[in-house]
């Protein structure tokens, strides 16, 4: 508990620290007319079908409240392919928002708009366009839901919300006053949740082309010389020849919004963020993909000409609910800088690469893994605690005095490692493999490394092409799902197959150092090995039980766990009493179930803590040092695992020998923990 406490403290300072909101943008306007688009197709991909909305010009004394017949074009030309995250089912994984017309969220019943001055100043129920375009300094919408306990509530309400209406992006053509000579094109976005670790109502994204032109006129007649698409509070960039760049029929970049926080990116990959600029936590943008069918609206370039097109674009305040810090609503385009010097948005807070997460790797991928779920663990523990201070400071004092409370009850102290066979307390247990483990390090250590060549050979050959397309490569055949299927049982046999030669090797090697005897990594496996055929045999009943309980029904898998857990003492049982393979499981589920939350408590502790701590140091090191390589990263995570696996395997030999001793003394009376230091009675009957 107290491992887990600390890894979400961690988290929850660095989601406090570096989490922010994102990108922002506007709304819609009065009478417009429709022109048609006729972007080109690539072969088996279709461009969006896109269609400019221009609105009519008002009186000729005022600017004409159109985007020029250039802009348009230039607009229709490039607009970007979008492939969001596939949702299959309502309020299940994926992407369930599309880029929204903003039209459909406006003289809406179901919005409101609120005042500066506190969070139930309401100013009017379904304000429209002409309301937002007087500008109101902060104010805010405010859509129904709390931004801190989304559940599924913004996404069932965007959805009816937006029924009816297309999906859009709003173009608007830039000419930089910072930059003589260079035109900007952008794109932008409007999503009506953000559901990223930061989730706020209202999220604004853009996607930016920058030309060497003086106006759109000559920019149709060129490419693009620089690219952005934003992520989070910074931009990742790229040039027209890039290759992570996809380009559908020629002239369309292809987008790929993360899952929930709607960061842009290239290409369809699980990325990590470390700053504010990145985000902090992981992006998901891989496939499958679903390409929404965009409708495309063109802002004037003149501001004038725009607010009286779009009269939300005047709308100084924010895009969502008024929550502290990061949680809060966004401002539209019109607020950022980016509106009017865009070249400068992309040189301050450019970067040309975002960092994807290997899929795999020898020993998995911890350190990423934990960083991962760690950001999202910790994200949601600190929104609770904004929603709700009193309960969470509540929560928190009773699992400190709890803590105190189990950490006194435990005798700690009398836990020498020798004279194995004792009764000892649940602290003594933990101590006595440690102690153990740190009197021979080199033993130990030798014992987990001796395993990675095995590794190894079990990770290639789970890894390897079994004659047909990668897998998971997409291709939806039966023959693909054949070789995943196997490739997830090969990956289970490689957990098995290394977890029980520990086992052994580890029980066998304090065995060995118990009755006086010299021991190596070697002796000890060779020891252990000669044992091979009742562990073997073990192993496949022990597999073929708890594959069929899970593969049952879900009613069985609580049973699997059971025999799971009955089962867990085997391999000391086999080594160091001599018995057969079923006799072995059997004589195990005895010796645990008396004392089954014991058992459970004392190897979940020391797997915890064997398993933590490689990918704790992978993640300190991902934040001290953010140049390293993820491969590397997740490597050093998983030597660590299999250096510190040795101290679970201890932890169960102990756990066995305490369930053993326990065993024959019942009924003979005295105390029920032996201090560690006196002599064995029972020394005798053990067999090593």
């Amino acid at each position: 508990m107290l491992l887990r406490r600390s890894v979400i403290m961690v988290v929850v300072l660095l989601a406090l620290v570096a989490s922010a909101p994102t990108a922002a943008a506007g709304r819609v306007a009065p009478a417009r007319t429709t022109l048609p688009a006729s972007p080109a197709t690539a072969p088996a991909v279709t461009a969006p079908a896109v269609t400019a909305h221009i609105a009519t010009a008002p009186a000729a004394t005022a600017p004409a409240a159109t985007a020029s017949e250039d802009e348009v074009r230039l607009a229709q030309r490039f607009a970007p392919v979008l492939r969001l995250v596939r949702q299959d089912r309502p309020c299940d994984s994926g992407e369930p928002y599309a880029p929204a017309d903003v039209d459909a969220f406006l003289d809406n019943d179901t919005v409101a708009l609120r005042g500066p001055w506190g969070a139930d100043d309401l100013i009017k129920v379904g304000p429209t366009a002409r309301d937002l375009a007087k500008g109101l300094p902060d104010y805010h919408l405010d859509f129904p839901g709390d931004p801190l306990r989304p559940g599924c509530d913004y996404e069932q309400w965007a959805r009816s919300v937006t029924g009816g209406h297309r999906p859009t992006m709003y173009a608007h053509v830039v000419a930089d006053r910072d930059r003589p000579g260079r035109l900007a094109l952008q794109y932008w976005f409007f999503y009506a949740f953000n559901d990223f670790n930061n989730t706020h109502e209202g999220d604004w994204e853009l996607v930016q082309l920058e030309f060497d032109a003086q106006d759109a006129a000559t920019a149709l007649a060129r490419t693009p010389v620089r690219l952005g698409y934003s992520q989070h509070e910074g931009v990742e960039t790229s040039a027209w020849e890039d290759p992570k760049l996809a380009i559908v029929g020629g002239t369309h970049p292809v987008v790929y919004p993360a899952a929930g926080s709607h960061a842009s990116y290239y290409e369809p990959e699980l990325y990590l963020g470390r700053s504010g600029q990145r985000g902090f936590g992981c992006d998901d943008a891989l496939g499958p993909q679903d390409e929404p069918d965009m409708a495309l609206q063109v802002v004037p370039q003149d501001p004038r000409a725009a607010v009286a097109a779009f009269p939300w674009l005047g709308f100084r305040g924010r895009w969502g609910e008024r929550q502290q810090a990061f949680y809060n609503g966004p401002t539209g385009p019109n607020m950022k800088d980016r509106w009017t010097r865009p070249a400068d948005w992309v040189d301050e807070n450019g970067h040309g690469t975002s960092y994807s997460v290997p899929a795999g790797g020898l020993f998995g991928t911890q350190v990423t893994d934990l960083f991962c779920s760690g950001v999202g663990t910790g994200s949601r523990v600190l929104r609770r605690a904004t929603s709700s201070p009193s309960t969470a400071l509540v929560l928190v004092a009773i699992v400190l005095v709890f803590a105190v409370w189990q950490t006194q009850r435990t005798s700690w102290e009398g836990s020498r490692p020798l004279r194995a066979a004792r009764r000892r307390s649940w602290g003594q247990t933990v101590a006595a493999a440690v102690r153990m483990y740190a009197a021979r390090p080199v033993l130990f250590t030798s014992v987990g490394l001796l395993t990675v060549p095995l590794v190894l050979l079990l990770a290639l050959l789970s890894r390897a092409d079994l004659g047909g397309p990668v897998i998971g490569g997409g291709t939806g055949d039966a023959s693909g799902g054949i070789r995943l299927g196997l490739t997830g049982v090969l990956a289970s046999v490689e957990i098995g197959v290394v977890i029980v030669l520990v086992q052994a090797a580890s029980t066998q090697a304090l065995a060995e150092i118990d009755a006086g005897r010299d021991v190596t990594a070697w002796s000890a496996y060779r020891l252990a090995l000669a044992r091979w055929r009742p562990l073997l045999i073990s192993c496949v009943v022990w597999a073929a039980a708890v594959g069929l309980l899970v593969l049952s029904t879900r009613y069985t898998v609580l049973l699997a766990v059971i025999v799971i857990v009955l089962w867990g003492l085997f391999v000391p049982v086999l080594i160091l009493e001599r018995r057969g393979p079923v006799a072995s499981l059997r004589r195990s589920a005895r010796l645990v179930l008396p004392r089954m939350l014991r058992v459970i408590s004392l190897i979940a502790a020391a797997v915890v803590l064997a398993g933590a701590t490689g990918p704790l140091i992978g993640f300190a090191l991902l934040l001290l040092i953010p140049s390293l390589p993820f491969a590397l990263l997740n490597l050093l995570s998983g030597l660590v695992y299999v250096v510190l696996f040795p101290l679970v395997a201890l932890t169960t030999a102990y756990v066995y020998y305490d369930a053993a001793v326990n065993e024959a003394r019942t009924g003979a009376g005295g105390q029920d923990v032996l201090p560690s230091e006196l002599p064995d009675p029972d020394r005798g009957a053990r067999a090593t």
